[in-house]
């Protein structure tokens, strides 16, 4: 597989997989700072699943967001500095859940992604290309419902792949992968022609914000398009390569 290829496939992972896990609520402006975010996080099932699987990192990320919250820095800031720590759990946890739960996930992702861009094809490029613009906090644009739907796509994700039905990803699943994706990125290209390098290198996209949002949409819904278990290798395959 052209190696150019995996690089986008790998780029479009969506690096703002865990934007919302930050956000301070105007309706608890009066509790103080530490009260604020463990209430904040504290609703958010994926944090529990974190404090049962991983309490050190737990730990050491919420008082990261405290020392920052006391210290003033604003709330996007927060979050670009949070985001990595939990998109890496979330990438190597990927590798070990089930077929069902791995597809989900990154459904859940494009719904999500699907909504912001019906606020604006701007909100859309900051989601997914956060270090290009600045990114943007899901929480302040999307109803209730769906990010309780994203929130739990996450922790059943999470917590699956530590259950008696955890994956083993195989040098043949990542080999078959490849194959699944080629024609995915062939038809890709077809299609946009030069303009699906943008996907690898969004700082270029600027004034492109729709086709470039368009563009990692359409890859995505090829890949969940397949059968879930082709669905979920090269879901595997593209995230192991962010680790």
């Amino acid at each position: 597989m052209n190696k150019t290829w995996i690089r986008i496939v790998v780029v479009v992972v969506l690096a703002a997989v865990v934007a919302f896990w930050v956000y301070f609520d105007k309706q608890r402006q009066q509790q103080n700072p530490e009260q604020q975010i463990d209430t904040t996080l504290n609703a958010m099932p994926a944090w529990q699943v974190l404090k049962e699987q991983e309490p050190a990192m737990q730990k050491r990320i919420r008082d990261q967001i405290v020392t920052m919250q006391k210290a003033g820095e604003p709330e996007q800031h927060i979050i670009d500095v949070i985001q990595p720590q939990i998109l890496s759990l979330q990438m190597a946890r990927l590798q070990n859940a089930p077929d069902a739960n791995v597809v989900d996930y990154m459904k859940a992702n494009m719904e999500q992604t699907a909504a912001i861009q019906k606020v604006s094809d701007d909100a859309c490029f900051r989601f997914l290309y956060p270090g290009v613009k600045g990114g943007v906090n899901p929480m302040r644009v999307l109803d209730k419902a769906l990010l309780q739907r994203r929130l739990h796509a996450d922790a059943d994700m999470m917590r699956a792949a530590y259950g008696k039905n955890r994956h083993t990803v195989t040098p043949a699943e990542r080999e078959a992968a490849v194959n699944d994706v080629r024609p995915i990125m062939k038809s890709l290209a077809d299609k946009y022609g030069e303009d699906i390098q943008l996907l690898q290198m969004p700082e270029k996209a600027v004034g492109k914000e729709k086709l470039s949002c368009d563009m990692v949409q359409d890859m995505w819904a090829k890949v969940l398009a397949l059968p879930e278990q082709k669905a979920a290798g090269v879901i595997r395959l593209a995230v192991s390569e962010l680790d």
